[in-house]
């Protein structure tokens, strides 16, 4: 058997796992010299790299002093949760990512609570220690209590601690040491993670923690081999984690080193391989021996926490500029996409609308951002959290909400949120004229805050948030405070009427963008809906007035991205996108049809 090493990299958003293990695969030789490597080389997918996040879980492995170190880069994004909670089972051991001047942050809690759960010991590493207002030991205290406050045992609490700067890539046992290489960071990982128990003698038993897939070999499961070894070629059982059992042949098995795959011929305990062969394979199965099964347990994933519905696009302009329109089409590709991504479900609900459940408003966006990419067409509406009856009370999902912002816009923020019925729990002064604030908070009113909360901090509020608890439902929360300005025409936008329709609020469109009657184009200064004509030209004459041909001056419009628009709408809107645009619309494009629905709600 191989000498292997386990690990997994666990962070909150932006604490630096991704620039770790980019050091990790330079410092041990991985990368030939010649061999050009882009920065944050695991974040593959364009939205990562834009973004500079992880969403999806990467695995690789290099080789250090004859020794085989599996590392598998997680998300730190809570709606990705799903993600990081099935990695840990796959894993002998954790490196903990803290930044040295934040500190603990909620994803962190998340992740060593699951880690903590599973029994693993994990080794320590204070990350950008460079940065001018790090404070090591404060954060090692921290992170003591946090253990601690999870019911850490005996052996956890003395958990191995690396101080590091990731980004110029230095790890050292002691503050004081000098600043050379990753040398004590790979030491300590040989020394302090466990050996993979089980051995190449018993029956197989492996088990699938991520999916992918190729169009020509289908669907690839990525899974931890516990006992036993597996070759290409060879006869194995699937067993589902309902129970059910399938025979099939091994069609293909790949390694991983770097970031390349290569295939493998076979593979024994310890290692984390590719396998090929099964239609039907998915989280949480095992493959076993067919002669005598004895499969692991399936894995728990946390269940979606909100909801939004994805229709075929029916507004005028629909087909216009989009490849793919129709129902079928987005049936297919939610198809595809629940194929790889088990975080997720969806069910079709009426002609051409399917009902997408997921963990949060940025794990949807980013869905709609690819679907868009890739030349589809549809419209989406307002998420709406799941809600659950337990025991006959309605409960909904709650989340901790942590914040930090300057001194000054706390009390404002505190008001805000207030409103969103959120109860605070601890205000900690961070030093640097910066407070931290803890809240628990309904799901519900999360929803839209963040340009909000931006714009009253003047951008310098850092908002994040994870998944809490059920509880009994909270009422209604305060949501959007302005109307629409709403067009009452088809045609091309007018820089003369958006001139003169700029004192009534906030527009969205600019001269020749295309209008139609029932689209959102403006936010109104006021708190009710307002139609206006923003196509009306001016009316020439063959009199000549003085001033006539004065320059009008428009003001930029708001221009709406996906999120900021998913963000601002209410009940009875939709977001129509297509690859070029994001337009706003109201849900009934008929004015009539709208004044008799708004008439209904308020006496319902």
């Amino acid at each position: 058997m191989r000498d292997i090493r386990n690990i997994a990299v666990i962070a909150h958003v932006d604490h630096g796992k991704t620039t770790l293990v980019d050091e990790l695969l330079k410092q041990s030789g991985t990368f030939t010299a010649h061999q050009e490597v882009d920065e944050r080389v695991m974040d593959s997918n364009d939205i990562e790299k834009e973004r500079g996040i992880t969403i999806l879980s990467k695995n690789t492995a290099i080789d250090y002093e004859g020794v085989r170190i599996n590392i598998i880069d997680t998300p730190g994004h809570a709606d990705f949760g799903g993600e990081v909670e099935r990695v840990l089972k796959m894993v002998d051991c954790v490196l903990l990512l803290v930044d040295a001047q934040e500190g603990v942050m909620p994803q962190t809690k998340f992740v060593v609570k699951k880690a903590l759960q599973l029994g693993h010991r994990p080794i320590v590493v204070i990350n950008k220690i460079d940065k001018p207002g790090s404070d090591a030991d404060r954060v090692v205290d921290e992170v003591f209590d946090l253990f601690d406050q999870m019911g850490a045992s005996e052996e956890q609490l003395e958990f191995p601690v690396v101080y590091a700067a990731a980004r110029d890539g230095y790890a050292k046992l002691a503050l004081e040491d000098p600043n050379e290489n990753l040398i004590p960071l790979f030491t300590t990982i040989l020394n302090e993670v466990p050996k993979p128990v089980g051995a190449d003698e018993n029956g197989l038993q492996l088990q699938v923690f991520t999916l992918d897939y190729d169009n020509f070999i289908g669907k690839i499961g990525i899974a931890r081999i516990f006992n036993g070894t597996i070759s290409m070629g060879e006869t194995v059982l699937l067993v589902k984690s309902n129970g059910e059992k399938v025979k099939g042949r091994v069609t293909k098995l790949i390694g991983f080193k770097g970031v390349d795959r290569f295939d493998i011929q076979t593979a024994g305990t310890g290692d984390i391989v590719a396998v090929a062969g099964f239609e039907t394979i998915d989280v949480g199965d095992s493959l076993c021996d067919p002669v005598d099964p004895m499969p692991l347990d399936p894995m728990h994933i946390e269940e979606p926490t909100l909801s939004v519905t994805f229709a075929v696009n029916d507004s005028p302009l629909a087909g216009t500029e989009g490849k793919y329109v129709t129902s079928n089409k987005i049936d297919e590709r939610l198809t595809a996409e629940m194929n790889t991504n088990i975080a997720m479900n969806y069910e079709q609900i009426g002609e051409g609308k399917f009902k997408v459940n997921g963990r949060g408003e940025l794990q949807i966006c980013i869905l709609a951002e690819n679907m868009r990419r890739e030349g589809f067409e549809f419209s989406i509406g307002r998420p709406e959290v799941i809600v659950r009856i337990i025991d006959g009370v309605k409960m909904e999902p709650f989340e901790h909400l942590v914040i930090d912002t300057p001194d000054e816009f706390s009390g404002a923020i505190i008001e805000k949120l207030g409103k969103r019925k959120a109860n605070m729990t601890n205000m900690v002064p961070m030093g640097a004229g910066s407070t931290r604030l803890e809240f628990e908070i309904p799901a519900r009113g999360l929803i839209g805050i963040r340009t909000e909360f931006l714009t009253e901090t003047k951008g310098e509020g850092v908002m994040n948030h994870s998944f809490l608890e059920f509880r009994p439902h909270s009422g209604t929360v305060e949501s959007r405070k302005y109307g629409a300005l709403v067009s009452m025409e088809n045609g091309e936008a007018v820089g003369y009427s958006i001139f003169n329709l700029q004192d009534r609020g906030v527009m969205f469109i600019k001269p020749q963008d295309k209008v139609y009657n029932g689209m959102v184009v403006g936010q109104h200064a006021k708190g009710n809906d307002l139609d206006i004509n923003p196509i009306k030209a001016k009316q020439q004459s063959n009199v000549r007035s003085s001033g006539a041909d004065e320059a009008i001056k428009l003001i930029p419009p708001r221009v709406m991205s996906l999120e900021n628009a998913l963000e601002w709408i209410e009940e009875d809107e939709l977001v129509e996108v297509t690859p070029v645009s994001i337009r706003v619309r109201k849900r009934d494009l008929d004015p009539n049809i709208r004044k008799r629905t708004a008439k209904k709600t308020k006496f319902a």
